[in-house]
């Protein structure tokens, strides 16, 4: 008798890559994890930002949330945010509906919603910004 070690179902290749058996899933699990960390002094950023707009009038915080550094970080924010939550949303859509054609509609709804929460605040953040 021989002590064999446990056999590994995936190949060579996806065990170099770190795809599961069905090489896939991994990928929006690391740019989920990644998006998530980014997220932490992102949201930070946001924070103390909005809370130095408090009691400030219009122009001063207009002034505030066009100026560039304000700006970009305000941007990476919201960009990050809208892609991590696609991302959450997708593997919950994935994970409990069943059936195809309702999890078909669901994930072009996510998406399609996700562009236009994007969009919307992406457009609000370089209208301040560039004072259109």
């Amino acid at each position: 008798m021989t002590d064999r070690a446990p056999q590994s179902i995936r190949t060579p290749l996806g065990h170099v890559r770190y795809l599961g058996s069905a090489r896939s899933g991994t990928k929006a699990f690391w740019r989920q994890r990644l998006t998530a960390v980014a997220n932490v002094p992102l949201t930070i950023a946001v924070i103390v930002i909005v809370m130095s707009l408090l009691g400030r009038n219009h122009a001063a915080v207009v002034q505030i949330l066009g100026s560039t550094p304000v700006a970009i970080i305000m941007l990476l924010f919201v960009l990050s945010s809208v892609y991590h939550m696609r991302i959450g949303m997708q593997v919950i859509i994935e994970d409990y509906v069943h059936d195809d054609l309702l999890k078909f509609i669901a994930l072009m709804g996510n998406t399609f919603f996700c562009i236009a929460v994007g969009l919307a605040a992406v457009f609000a953040i370089l209208k301040l910004s560039f004072g259109l």
